[in-house]
């Protein structure tokens, strides 16, 4: 059986067939095996299988549910969950309204047609038709996969955090190598500069730290991150780490090393790594890494397992001190609180301390810490997670308090 056929068993043979040409025409792209790559917890599978069978309460569903609803380039998981669901992070149970139809919640397409169904008091999701929607492609070069499965977020957001920010110990951070001198004595560095980076610190026998070398004798990859910032707890002002933002990318040419001169006197020699990329000006004493791949994961949406508290450290941007809709944040948990991607936290207000303007002693009052929006962790630290803000009725800023949803 055709791998195509597997994923969509409806599917005629002749269409399995032509879905084989067309492959054989763009090999270089191919059909991505997005199956596999965003699996189906057992959780969600448990959901999905009760919802099947019993159908959503109609009371859950949103006011203005459409009866049907045709998929649309550019959608997300989250907006179409939030046309159907009062809870849009319940999306899970949204697909498990028909199992059998839609095997797998993450692929959902552009064409397909959901239509709302009502029996009694339930609701069910089901696809109008049995096929997915037929694309035609003429025989020219194209640029984008032939896979576009509707993404759970908005991928524009949340992928300059997969690859582009690390959160790196304090230690880890003291030690990493850094950029120390450049071509003719220059202190900014651009993409094809040969540059020298150092791992060691001290003088002579007094070296401390690991020197910069291959892997395998290999020419290794480093990404190049501007000076860290720290990350602290708004409550306690403990040190979380440090955030590094990528700035460019080198290449190990020579590693690092160290030779005697003529007096016999120990004297360390510099890696030498060229510059490959570069997103602006690169400056001495920016630090190195090792390159990170961009890291391509399956949100499924739930709850914490477990109690979860804790509080904004960051809004990410320059100047920014309030984030909106579709902004990221950077939370004082992390894995070893329990937090994983996924997760999905509810964004509560500072308790806000009033005078009763009604009393004339003008007694200070202290307000309850109202639910303020939603939001859902995409990336893990050991004590650091972020966050993308997904709905919110006032702006979040560092110190607003979150928890379980």
């Amino acid at each position: 059986m055709h791998p195509l056929q597997r994923r969509w068993p409806s599917w005629p043979r002749r269409q399995a067939i032509r879905a084989l040409a067309l492959t054989a025409c763009w090999p270089a792209l191919g059909w991505a095996q997005t199956a596999g790559r965003y699996p189906i917890t057992p959780q969600q599978r448990r959901i999905a299988q009760h919802v099947a069978q019993m159908g959503v309460p109609w009371g859950e569903l949103a006011a203005d549910a459409p009866a049907r609803y045709t998929v649309q380039r550019g959608d997300t998981l989250w907006g179409i969950a939030a046309r159907f669901l009062q809870q849009p992070w319940r999306w899970p149970e949204l697909w498990g309204m028909n199992l059998e139809q839609i095997r797998n919640p993450h692929l959902i397409y552009p064409g397909q047609v959901l239509v709302l169904t009502r029996a009694g008091d339930r609701a069910r999701l089901e696809l109008a038709g049995d096929e997915p929607p037929l694309v035609k492609l003429s025989p020219r070069v194209r640029a984008e996969a032939l896979d576009e499965a509707i993404p759970a977020l908005p991928p524009q957001v949340i992928e300059p955090f997969l690859a582009d920010v690390a959160v790196v110990d304090p230690q880890a951070h003291a030690q990493a190598p850094r950029l120390v001198a450049g071509p003719e004595q220059r202190v900014l560095l651009a993409r094809g500069d040969r540059a020298y980076a150092r791992g060691q610190t001290g003088q002579g026998a007094t070296l401390a730290g690991e020197p910069l070398e291959a892997d395998r004798g290999e020419r290794r990859l480093l990404d190049i991150y501007r000076q860290a910032q720290p990350l602290r707890d708004p409550q306690t002002g403990e040190l979380l780490g440090y955030e590094a933002q990528r700035v460019g990318q080198a290449r190990l040419v020579r590693p690092e090393r160290q030779e005697l001169d003529a007096q016999g006197r120990p004297t360390l020699e510099p890696a030498t790594v060229d510059i490959v990329q570069a997103r602006e000006e690169i400056r001495l004493g920016d630090r190195l890494l090792p390159a990170r791949m961009r890291e391509r994961q399956p949100y499924i949406p739930h709850a914490p397992a477990d109690e979860v508290e804790g509080q904004v450290v960051k809004v990410h941007g320059n100047a920014m001190q309030m984030a909106g809709q579709f902004q990221v944040v950077a939370l004082n948990r992390g894995r070893e609180h329990g937090l994983e991607n996924g997760h999905v936290l509810a964004l509560l207000k500072n308790r806000a301390r009033v005078a009763d303007r009604t009393d004339e002693t003008r007694a200070e009052l202290l307000l309850p810490g109202e639910r303020n929006g939603v939001m859902m962790v995409f990336r893990t630290f050991e004590r650091v997670a972020y966050a993308l803000v997904l709905q919110v009725t006032d702006g979040v800023k560092v110190g607003d308090r979150f928890t379980n949803p």
